[in-house]
C-alpha cells in the first residue's frame, strides 16, 4: 500500500478544522511558515495534522508553494475514549516567564484546562489592555506543547479570574484541591481520587507569596480540600509540576516517552 511506503510522519501539528476537505488539507499561516522554511519540508513527505477536536489525520504532501501546502488523506485516528477525569488548575499568576512556563508543562503533562486567577498575592495584576495579546501568547505556548507532546487536543486558557469566579463556574466538581504549604492537609499522593470520570479534578496553586488567609477560608467554606506536597516549601511554578507530576502518576496518564526538545 501506498501509506507502507511513506517516510514516518513528523511531529503532530494542528490546523482549523476549516482547513479539512477530504480527500486534503489545505495548510497556510504560520504552520506553512514553519514546515516549509525551518522544517524543509518536501513534495511526498508525511505528516500527522491533528484538527483539536478528536481526529488526527496521516497526510501526504502533494502541492507545495509560498503561499499553500496542499495534501492528501491516507488514512485517520479517533481519540481514544477517556478512562480518567479531566484536570483543571487554577494558577494564580506568577511573575515574568513563569506563568509562561507553568502552561507549557502543564500542558505537556496533559491538563484539560488553565485558569490564571488574580490572587492577593499576585505581584502582577491582569491589565485589560494586554489581556488580549497575553492570552494569544499563553494560547501559542500552549498550541506548542500540545504539538511536541503530540496531544489530541490542546487545553484551554481561561481570561484571569478571581477566587470567588472560580469556585463558583466548579462548584459541581467531585475533587477540588488548594496546595497550601506548611499544611497538615491531605498528600496529594494517598487521598482518594473521584470514581466519577466526567467532572474534573480542579487544583488550585498559589503566587509566590502564597494564599491569603482569606482565600484560604473561601476555599474551605466552597468544599476545597488543603493538600500538601511535603515540609518542603517549593516555589509557584515547582509546585504546580510536581503536583501534576503527582495526580497524572497516580491517575495512570503519565506518558513512558521522553523526548529531546
Amino acid at each position: 500500500m501506498l501509506a507502507d511506503r511513506l517516510p514516518q510522519p513528523m511531529s503532530t501539528f494542528f490546523v482549523n478544522p476549516d482547513a479539512i476537505t477530504p480527500p486534503t488539507i489545505r495548510i497556510t499561516g504560520d504552520l506553512l511558515h514553519h514546515l516549509r522554511n525551518s522544517l524543509r519540508l518536501r513534495l511526498g513527505d508525511a505528516l500527522t495534522l491533528n484538527d483539536g477536536c478528536g481526529t488526527r489525520y496521516r497526510v501526504e504532501v502533494t502541492h507545495l508553494t509560498a503561499q499553500v501546502i496542499e495534501s492528501r488523506i491516507i488514512d485517520r485516528q479517533t481519540e481514544p475514549a477517556r478512562t480518567t477525569s479531566p484536570i483543571v488548575i487554577g494558577q494564580a499568576l506568577i511573575k515574568g516567564d513563569k506563568m509562561d512556563w507553568v502552561i507549557q508543562k502543564a500542558t505537556e503533562l496533559g491538563v484539560a484546562a488553565i485558569v490564571p486567577i488574580d490572587s492577593t498575592h499576585s505581584v502582577i495584576k491582569p491589565n485589560p489592555e494586554r489581556l488580549e495579546h497575553q492570552r494569544s501568547r499563553w494560547e501559542r505556548i500552549a498550541r506548542d506543547a500540545a504539538q511536541q507532546s503530540e496531544r489530541w487536543t490542546i487545553p484551554t486558557i481561561a481570561d484571569p479570574i478571581d477566587l470567588v469566579e472560580l469556585c463558583r463556574q466548579y462548584a459541581s466538581a467531585p475533587l477540588k484541591g488548594m496546595l497550601v504549604e506548611r499544611s497538615s492537609g491531605s498528600s496529594l499522593a494517598t487521598m482518594p481520587l473521584p470514581q466519577d470520570r466526567q467532572h474534573p479534578i480542579v487544583l488550585l496553586i498559589g503566587p509566590e507569596g502564597g494564599w491569603a488567609p482569606d482565600e484560604q477560608r473561601l476555599a474551605l467554606e466552597q468544599a476545597f480540600l488543603p493538600l500538601t506536597l511535603g515540609p518542603r516549601i517549593l516555589r509557584a511554578e515547582t509546585a504546580a509540576i510536581a503536583a501534576l507530576s503527582i495526580l497524572q502518576s497516580r491517575l495512570d496518564e503519565i506518558a513512558l516517552v521522553v523526548r529531546e526538545t
